[in-house]
């Protein structure tokens, strides 16, 4: 696992940070225009909560900014053009070191459960 990247996560998890993450995951089982990941992201069984479209937007530049992520203008018959969002290699390494970070906060929170119920039956 990359270290840095590891500490980097640990830094902030965010909402944003999450949705990040989220996002990532939604791009690895498809390319989607933005507004389908809002909807998707809002359908999802792990959303963090319920967020608003300036927040996806506001990720997905960054996101596409940091090289996680690319997107490309589709012009379609009707209506206005949409931008439509791929994972790119490294956004598929940022998922495989969120992915290890969640299986580690899930190792340590269930310790701390079995060592809570330990105390408390």
């Amino acid at each position: 696992m990359d270290n840095e990247k590891v500490k980097e996560l640990e830094f902030s998890l965010s909402m944003e940070r999450l949705i990040q993450a989220e996002l990532l995951l939604l791009l690895k089982q498809k390319p989607s225009h933005g507004y389908e990941l809002i909807q998707r992201l809002n359908d999802s069984e792990f959303k963090s909560a319920e967020v608003d479209a300036a927040t996806i937007y506001r990720n997905l530049r960054r996101m596409d900014k940091e090289g996680m992520i690319k997107s490309q203008w589709e012009v379609g018959e009707s209506g206005p053009g949409r931008r439509l969002y791929k994972l790119t290699a490294q956004g598929e390494e940022y998922l495989i070191v969120w992915a290890q970070y969640i299986v580690l906060q899930k190792i340590k929170l269930e310790n701390f459960l079995a060592a809570y119920l330990q105390f408390n039956q």
